[in-house]
């Protein structure tokens, strides 16, 4: 059966009390209760630093089984190499997920590339070749020149999930490219008619047997979070008839 995994980018942050995390809730606790109302997190972190293995296992230990992180490629990889002879540099990323990979936490790998990195099918083509075979992976375009079909062909060889990074700076068509689904949601405001729409979207793939993995805009307010938290409310909901009626 398909699942909605869905977040925010991120979760130490204190100015979500008390409107998401409780008044009291130690910082060090954050992670854990995290987990209790959400199903996954992107983590923006591992696009400076590698993530070390203590951190990982923490990380593991504190969430439940059904948990999954996604990790953003490090810039070294996307920014620096922009792709290109990054083979040992992309094995050294990949390695240090592996505690992820074991405990079956890991959710699919984002790639973000620079705004001013245009299109190259061949290069792209190339890259994806020399990944893992089963990795799943998501690519964030930030230049319109990659919004082909070309493109799109390349990730589906692949099965990479084009991401739908929605903000207000430009529109990312809503391709599907991979057997899941990828969405950063980066809007400063989600009206409930804007809500519901996604809540149906989500819906639909998930009908068509595809994982979502979805996430809000995270920072100083916690709106991502509590609109990332009631998606995930309702589609559970929605769901559950289908449970009870295949006596699950």
């Amino acid at each position: 059966m398909a699942t909605l995994h869905t977040g925010t980018s991120g979760w130490a942050y204190s100015s979500w009390k008390p409107a998401f995390y409780p008044a009291k809730l130690p910082q060090k606790s954050f992670l854990n209760y995290y987990g209790t109302r959400l199903n996954a997190v992107e983590v923006n972190y591992t696009f400076r630093h590698m993530a070390s293995e203590k951190s990982l296992q923490n990380w593991i230990g504190e969430t439940p089984a059904e948990f999954r992180f996604c990790l953003k490629a490090h810039q070294a990889i996307t920014h620096i190499k922009r792709l290109k002879e990054s083979e040992e540099l992309v094995k050294r990323f990949l390695g240090s997920l592996e505690p992820l990979l074991r405990a079956g936490k890991l959710g699919p790998a984002l790639f973000q590339l620079p705004p001013n990195f245009k299109a190259d099918a061949v290069l792209l083509s190339d890259f994806l070749g020399g990944l893992p075979r089963g990795l799943c992976c998501a690519f964030e375009f930030r230049h319109q020149s990659w919004f082909s079909d070309p493109v799109y062909d390349t990730l589906r060889q692949h099965n990479a999930a084009l991401c739908v990074a929605e903000s207000e700076d430009m529109t990312v068509p809503d391709v599907c490219t991979a057997n899941f689904c990828y969405y950063r949601l980066r809007k400063p405001e989600y009206s409930p008619a804007e809500r519901q729409q996604i809540a149906g979207k989500m819906r639909q793939h998930l009908a068509e047997g595809r994982d979502a993995f979805v996430f809000f805009k995270h920072e100083d307010t916690p709106e991502g979070a509590l609109h990332a938290a009631e998606l995930l409310e309702q589609s559970r909901a929605s769901a559950e008839p289908a449970r009870r009626a295949s006596g699950l």
